[in-house]
């Protein structure tokens, strides 16, 4: 990326939704669980892909609510498809006012309509795509041999049974086996929460062993941090942020060893994990500590638990073949 345009650029902090004197304050803990009911910010959040000049530049834009976004814009593509890293993220403020989206900032003549963001700021110009990802293991089957733990039928597989609309599984339930060693196929959905944030915007938990938390959050266009999507809690952050906007499926595949203990009882090797979101791996053999929120915190084998945070996370497509 040409220096001189990062330097133009006036890079904005996060800007929290703040209703106006005498507006009603929104209300945090809105939930849409469809993108018809969702509005037009739903429609203007989302990926977006394209070329400021001769630069490939993702972009992934944020609702906040009552017409404020932020964008984050990343050279070379998005997370997990062109952006290495190593290329500052840029971070600006969007407002939707008269029925024009467009960004906060002197200068800055950047528009989003129609699905396409029209990049121009200075010399710089550009059309950046809204574009849908999909995981290239959404809706994979479960192989010969896989106990199949839900398939949207029923949910005999769990305690509480948490079957939901369109046949979904909600939170607040775990396996009624435990497990030791395993392969797990899981896909989870966030709602869409637009005037929430941090932890109030589509929190759960995938709990492996009942005790080690791997997050489930609306973390979309966010830093990566422990304790957002993909994060092992208060373990580890995952290598990169692979959260997909809300209301889009998303996979967890995990590869989980459980903890080796001795003659005496003993831990001599502790668990460990990989597990890949998105089709991208987030933690490769990673060593990992208890987390507080589950049954249990003894290492030993135990269920698969999706954490109940109050919101209306769903779940479907669960399976697990267990390893020798």
């Amino acid at each position: 990326m040409n220096p001189s345009w990062k330097l133009s650029i006036v890079v904005l902090g996060l800007l929290a939704a703040t209703p106006a004197i005498g507006q009603e304050k929104p209300n945090p803990k809105l939930a849409f669980l469809d993108s018809k009911s969702a509005g037009a910010d739903f429609q203007i959040q989302g990926e977006y892909i394209g070329k400021v000049g001769d630069t490939t530049i993702g972009a992934q834009v944020i609702a906040r609510g009552n017409g404020k976004f932020d964008v984050v814009a990343y050279p070379g593509g998005l997370p997990g498809a062109g952006w290495d890293q190593s290329q500052e993220k840029l971070k600006f403020v969007f407002e939707t006012k008269d029925g024009i989206t467009k960004a906060v900032g002197e200068g800055n003549e950047t528009t989003i309509a129609n699905g396409v963001i029209f990049v121009k700021h200075g010399d710089y110009k550009g059309e950046l795509k809204r574009l849908h990802r999909e995981s290239p293991t959404l809706a994979k089957s479960a192989p010969e041999g896989a106990i199949v733990l839900f398939n949207g039928t029923n949910v005999d597989q769990w305690v509480p049974g948490k079957l939901e609309d369109l046949g979904l599984m909600g939170v607040g339930t775990r396996t009624k086996q435990v497990f030791e060693n395993y392969t797990l196929h899981l896909e989870f959905r966030t709602p869409f929460m637009p005037n929430a944030s941090g932890q109030g915007r589509g929190n759960s938990g995938m709990y492996l062993g009942d005790q080690y938390e791997c997050q489930v959050l609306d973390s979309f266009g966010l830093e990566g941090a422990d304790n957002e999507c993909g994060g092992i809690y208060s373990n580890s952050k995952p290598k990169v942020n692979m959260c997909y906007p809300p209301l889009s499926w998303q996979t967890y595949d995990v590869d989980f060893t459980c903890a080796k203990f001795d003659a005496d009882g003993k831990v001599t090797a502790p668990a460990r994990v990989t597990i890949k979101h998105n089709g991208v791996v987030i933690h490769e053999n990673l060593e990992l500590k208890t987390t507080p929120g589950g049954g249990r915190s003894d290492q030993k084998p135990g269920a698969i638990y999706l954490q109940d945070h109050g919101d209306p996370v769903r779940f479907r497509n669960i399976w697990l073949v267990e390893k020798k």
